[in-house]
This record gives structure tokens, C-alpha cells and sequence, in this order.
């Protein structure tokens, strides 16, 4: 990824970014490498496999190429 952008096969915009806060129902305040902040969602095989998020682990996410500001954590790194 190199830190670039770029479309998944499935249409899905990613980024790398750092869980800045835990909130309410599995979700999560990711502050973006390129300086924004989103509001994220753990994807189904992260919560199948129980897999825990805390603040300051580094996240790739996956958003739609419609709105930046809500997506889905699908790995920690």
C-alpha cells in the first residue's frame, strides 16, 4: 500500500490510520494518515475471530468511495 491510496476489488477505498478512542457498540475514532478522523466498525472476521482493537494500535481501513468519515477496521497491523 505505500501509504497511497487505492480502490479494492471491491470497489472499497482503503487507508492506514491509529485507533485515537474506543466508543460505545465495537466502534472507534481512527485519526487517518492524511490527517482526517473517522468513525470505524470492526469488519466481520475481526469480530468472528474476537479480534481486540485498543487505542493506539495501527489499522488499515476500508471506507466507500461516497463517504470518508464512517468505515470498517479489516486489519490491524
Amino acid at each position: 500500500m505505500k501509504g497511497k491510496n487505492f480502490l479494492t476489488k471491491k470497489g472499497f477505498l482503503t487507508k492506514k490510520g491509529q485507533v485515537v478512542e474506543t466508543l460505545p457498540g465495537l466502534k472507534f475514532r481512527v485519526l487517518l494518515d492524511d490527517g482526517k478522523e473517522a468513525i470505524c466498525h470492526l469488519g466481520g472476521k475481526l469480530k468472528l475471530h474476537k479480534i481486540r482493537i485498543l487505542p493506539g494500535d495501527r489499522v488499515v481501513v476500508e471506507f466507500s468511495p461516497y463517504d470518508e468519515t464512517k468505515g470498517r477496521i479489516i486489519i490491524r497491523e
